[in-house]
């Protein structure tokens, strides 16, 4: 068996180069033989990632209705069609058919997120075979093959590198960063991150500038892009909070109903002697006023409601049920670069020989200034300040382009940095490099960690500026400049000044300048090993969002715990926190300390650090886990492929719309437009006022459906003639009821939301004290209903009549209850109770009018066996709304006053609705 085939588990990152091309016995200047090849790629299979086995469309679609609340739904339906409904029992149909179509094209949609993965292998690359430089489809790619890339050129399959030339790739896919990294073909430990291993270059990655030559060591499914792929097709999806609730809720609604509706025929038939089949159509009656058949579509409307107001607010939402969820976050798992921060480096500090400025602005954009002690300074007076910024725009090979008001760099970020602080100095680009017109350069490595510059003025005087890492660039100096004078260095005093702005999360560059000859016209690297003039330090850093900030503040008042992840060094991930309000000042845990933890010590560390760095893709998805077996709801954030896992892990998958890939867009629950902390926040709050609704909703609908099932079976046990008919109850529950409901659905947030600690995902969709409301709203509709009806029968009206005035009850108590359900226990008795909600009234005016046809035009009166109301008999069944009304609200106020001293120390009068959840 050839050496090659054992290699597939090689720690290629900790060998040489000669050892990697040995043990794949290929040849650096030959590479394979075109023979060799193809014995390869039939042993190993072409370099592409498997075609996962999918659920057929059919199945897909069936699965849609494996949900108990359809199940209700559609057993509401049969029993419409047993009483002979046809025009409900296809209503109820349609809404169980739109629920299932929905959910069947969003299921789609998730299913793109491995197609998106298989398609960032490059489809070209060009290989040595049999000593040439052929071009062949990426398929083609085995492993041992000689890879030549270029700038521009995608990543065939995983590479060790064997040489390059300033090299700089992107790999922001794998690691989440942004910025490009710099390759070299030395090894590196073998428990080194990936990001840290300068020597590979891995399937997808994009070269960004530079030339290679890297030979294959892994392909397919192999390739850590296939290995993502693989996990992320092993991963299982969490259900919503929502959802787990509302399953509860359905099984106890429908075992309830079951219940009620079996004793009922037993009783009916065994203790009051009524006929089987009379008894039977009762309980049908009995069992369709208990479903509450609308709150289905009442919850898909709130939701899709709630798609569109986040939509306006950057947040787009791919699965419906994801929109309730982000309101029970407990946790947010964020990337940094670009989300929290602006994803712009910022030169925010220059320190001179005699001072130390602060440079305000933030961005590309030339705006902002220098500061001293917190004072603003003309460059002007301070000659070392324009010095090196010209240093630092003249050592340069990026470029700012102005499209419209937003600044854009052309190049290495770090490299658009220094250019615009050169122009917040005052300096013109264009005039300085005609000015000083460059002769030659030494490019940035990472073998020397530097970029040096030749210029030579129209006089003839010439002039190298250098940049670099500090401790390269001051071991070239022999002097620094301070106030127009250079002056002996003191490299301790130098080195310790880098590392207080380094301990600040800065990157920091060294910029120096040394005359040269005019008659030189080269520059190699003996001309600036010695005799340099240090000009300054300058510490850069890709600030935090101002609005992040502000959003991480709201957050941890509203008891949401926000963790940073990053693929960021610990130093530079610990200081932007600091920055943010992440950690506190508490430790940052790494990559290596994540895999040198099990899975029990994880859970018990992770819920105390907020701070991780070095993360990879299997540490973000253990993080995930551990979070969620400690009971938090999830929310994670990210861009790139290797997020992609964790995304489809956490309860809610947030992917960047501007920087994301299409694979981590693909996974995820919710985009967002603006790739913007701040609206994750949003839409949190948006979230909450959601589940809000929904609960209003619930205790709107509830005491509609038991106040009609309260009516029908007192008359039931008590053998009183039955005020409500099935078709009448059907009546109240798809027209009145769910017009009425439709108007809590555009409720907008309550302003304490984000004062609120998160709900508990664990609580049941009704707590103790809903049970409480809706029983006793229940009785009151009975009280209200069944008594009028008694009364009038009583009084010698018509049955017709008075189970005329019976519906019209309910229904008129409906829209009185309507205004108590806008809050759950504020006063409605305002403004702002009454009115608030535009729809509100709308809806009441709308269903007023239904009830009047219903009671007064001769279809309705032939199909539901109503009469026409007296001025006196409508003022009676008005009063029985406004007694409810009345009561609901005496009641509310109650609680208030019993939750005072609650609600004085800072919770939510709503707390008593809701148990806290554990932290």
């Amino acid at each position: 068996m050839a050496k090659h085939e054992l290699d597939h588990t090689v720690q290629w990152h900790h060998l040489d180069a000669e050892d990697v091309l040995d043990r794949l016995e290929t040849d650096q200047h030959r590479g394979l033989t075109v023979e060799e090849a193809g014995r390869r790629l039939a042993r190993e299979g072409p370099n592409r990632l498997p075609q996962p086995r999918k659920r057929p469309a059919w199945l897909r679609f069936l699965v849609q209705f494996h949900n108990v609340l359809i199940y209700m739904m559609l057993i509401a339906t049969v029993i419409a069609l047993l009483l002979s409904h046809w025009i409900d029992a296809a209503v109820l149909f349609a809404a169980v058919i739109v629920n299932a179509v929905i959910g069947f094209i969003q299921e789609g949609k998730a299913e793109n997120a491995l197609d998106a993965i298989r398609s960032m292998l490059s489809l070209h690359t060009t290989v040595l075979r049999d000593a040439e430089r052929i071009e062949i489809g990426a398929e083609a790619v085995v492993q041992g093959d000689i890879v030549v890339l270029a700038s521009g050129d995608k990543v065939p399959a995983d590479l060790r590198l064997i040489a390059g030339r300033n090299l700089h790739v992107n790999e922001a896919i794998l690691t989440g960063e942004s910025q490009v990294v710099e390759k070299s073909s030395a090894s590196v430990p073998a428990d080194a991150a990936l990001g840290d291993r300068r020597g590979m270059l891995y399937s997808g990655t994009l070269v960004a500038s530079g030339k290679a030559i890297g030979v294959v060591i892994a392909t397919g499914i192999r390739t850590e892009l296939g290995r993502i792929s693989s996990m992320l097709e092993q991963v299982q999806e969490v259900t919503t909070p929502l959802l787990r609730q509302m399953a509860g809720f359905s099984r106890w609604l429908a075992i309830v109903i079951a219940a009620m509706t079996v004793v009922t025929f037993l009783i009916g038939v065994f203790w009051r002697g009524h006929a089987a089949d009379d008894m039977f159509m009762m309980v049908v009656a009995l069992a369709a006023s208990s479903i509450p058949e609308g709150l289905p579509a009442i919850m898909t409307i709130t939701l899709a409601l709630g798609v569109r107001r986040m939509a306006r607010r950057n947040a787009i939402i791919r699965h419906l049920p994801a929109v309730e969820t982000l309101g029970s976050v407990t946790v947010i798992c964020s990337d940094k670069t670009g989300t929290l921060t602006r994803n712009e480096m910022t030169v925010q500090s220059v320190a001179g020989g005699d001072h130390t400025f602060e440079v305000t602005g933030v961005g590309y954009a030339p705006e902002g200034g220098f500061h001293l002690a917190g004072v603003a300074v003309s460059v002007d007076g301070y000659p070392e300040l324009i010095s090196a910024s010209r240093a630092a725009l003249l050592c340069n090979d990026a470029r700012l382009r102005n499209h419209d008001g937003d600044w854009q760099v052309e190049g290495d970020p770090t490299e658009g940095a220094l250019l615009t602080l050169a122009i917040k100095a005052g300096i013109d680009p264009a005039s300085e490099h005609a000015a000083l017109p460059r002769t030659d350069a030494i490019p940035f490595e990472s073998e020397h960690r530097f970029m040096a510059t030749l210029h030579h003025d129209h006089e003839h005087h010439g002039f190298i500026f250098v940049k670099g890492a500090p401790e390269r660039v001051l071991g070239m100096c022999e002097q620094y400049r301070a106030g127009g004078r250079d002056l002996p260095i003191d490299q301790k005093y130098w080195h310790g000044r880098a590392k207080a702005l380094a301990d600040g999360g800065m990157r920091i560059l060294a910029v120096a300048e040394k005359q040269a000859l005019p008659t030189q016209h080269g520059l190699s690297f003996s001309d600036v090993e010695t005799g340099c003039t240090l000009l300054a330090l300058l510490g850069i850093i890709d600030p935090p969002r101002d609005e992040a900030t502000a959003a991480v503040a709201e957050c941890a008042s509203a008891g949401i715990r926000v963790k940073m992840i990053t693929g960021d060094h610990a130093g530079t991930a610990r200081a932007i926190g600091s920055r943010l309000g992440i950690g506190h000042d508490k430790p940052a845990l790494t990559g290596a300390d994540v895999e040198a933890m099990n899975d029990a010590q994880l859970r018990s560390v992770v819920p105390h650090v907020d701070v991780f760095a070095r993360a990879s893709t299997e540490h973000k998805l253990r993080l995930v886990h551990a979070l969620q077996a400690t009971g938090h709801v999830v929310a994670m954030t990210g861009d790139g492929v290797n997020d992609a896992p964790a995304l489809k892990r956490a309860d809610v998958g947030v992917a960047m719309g501007l920087k994301g890939t299409d694979a981590a867009r693909e996974a995820a629950d919710m985009v967002l437009a603006d790739d913007n902390f701040a609206t994750i926040s949003s839409a949190v709050r948006e979230g909450r006022g959601i589940y809000d609704n929904i609960q209003k909703f619930v205790l709107f609908m509830l005491p509609t459906n038991g106040g009609e099932a309260l009516v029908v079976a007192a008359a039931i046990l008590f053998e009183l003639t039955l005020p409500l008919t099935a078709a009448q109850v059907l009546w109240i529950n798809m027209v009145t009821s769910s017009t009425l409901g439709l108007a809590l659905a555009f409720e907008f947030p309550e302003s304490d939301v984000m004062q609120r600690l998160p709900r508990d995902p664990r609580e049941p969709l009704l707590s103790w004290f809903f049970v409480w409301r809706i029983l006793m709203v229940s009785l009151l509709m009975m009280t209200g209903a069944l008594g009028l009806f008694l009364w009038e029968l009583d009084r010698g009206t018509s049955l017709e009549s008075a189970r005329t005035m019976a519906v019209s009850a309910i229904v008129v108590t409906e829209m009185f209850y309507l205004l108590n359900s806008r809050h759950i226990l504020r006063s409605s008795l305002s403004r702002e109770g009454l009115i608030g909600n535009r729809w509100v009234p709308i809806v009441i005016i709308v269903c007023t009018l239904l009830q009047i046809a219903y009671v007064h035009t001769g279809p309705m009166q032939v199909v539901f066996h109503s009469t026409h109301l007296t001025f006196e008999e409508w003022f009676k069944v008005v009063l029985v709304g406004a007694f409810v009304f009345a009561f609901a609200e005496v009641e509310k106020a109650i609680i208030r006053c019993f939750t005072k001293n609650r609600a004085s120390a800072g919770r939510s009068d709503r707390s008593i609705c809701k148990r806290e959840p554990k932290t």
